[in-house]
């Protein structure tokens, strides 16, 4: 039987970044069918003064021209743009939220153009629904990654670094178990490691 996988990203964040390679880990080694879809961190706080993404408007910069170029050019394009965007923010260290969408658009193939929904509030209403839609299944209080796996959702799971190989197998077999439980809800730690991109 084959998986069902949603998972919210937001190319911001280099958590959501870890568990997307290890995402990728599995898909290679476990039938599972994975849906990208976005969960926008600046949505997410935009009622949380203290937090860093609350009132930055380029917060919303990489993932409204995720969502235009879904919109424009297909659901696989979310992906896609996502892998180009978040090579240069995380293991490439790029800090130009600019350049980061003109060289991934190039990348991927997609017009220049689409830089300019960063801009445009036109595609905030399906970033909204789509991060309610992580909300739904998985809790108020989330952040990004999440996921959903046949339908339970999740926070996290958030990796330093991304496990690889069969490890990454046996560790969604964990998850798997866990999900089929419908009584469980969480398992946390403190976290005392930033992001191992290598």
């Amino acid at each position: 039987m084959t998986d069902k996988v949603d998972f919210w990203f937001d190319p911001l964040c280099p958590w959501a970044w870890m568990t997307s390679r290890w995402m990728e880990e599995v898909e290679s080694r476990r039938d599972v069918e994975v849906t990208w879809r976005i969960i926008s961190l600046g949505i997410l706080n935009e009622d949380n003064p203290d937090n860093h993404h609350h009132g930055h408007e380029k917060s919303m910069w990489l993932v409204r021209v995720v969502e235009a170029a879904a919109s424009a050019h297909g659901d696989d394009q979310r992906k896609k743009l996502y892998d180009a965007m978040g090579t240069r923010r995380h293991p490439g260290g790029m800090e130009d939220l600019e350049q980061i969408i003109t060289e991934s658009l190039a990348e991927v193939g997609l017009p220049a153009e689409l830089a300019a929904a960063k801009d445009s509030a036109e595609f905030d209403g399906a970033l909204r629904d789509s991060t309610e839609a992580a909300r739904t299944v998985a809790g108020q209080d989330i952040g990004t990654p999440c996921i959903a796996v046949n339908g339970t959702g999740f926070f996290g799971p958030v990796f330093t670094p991304a496990p690889t190989g069969e490890e990454a197998a046996r560790i969604w077999d964990g998850s798997l178990a866990l999900a089929s439980y419908p009584g469980f809800y969480e398992l946390k730690r403190g976290r005392e490691q930033g992001p191992v991109f290598s």
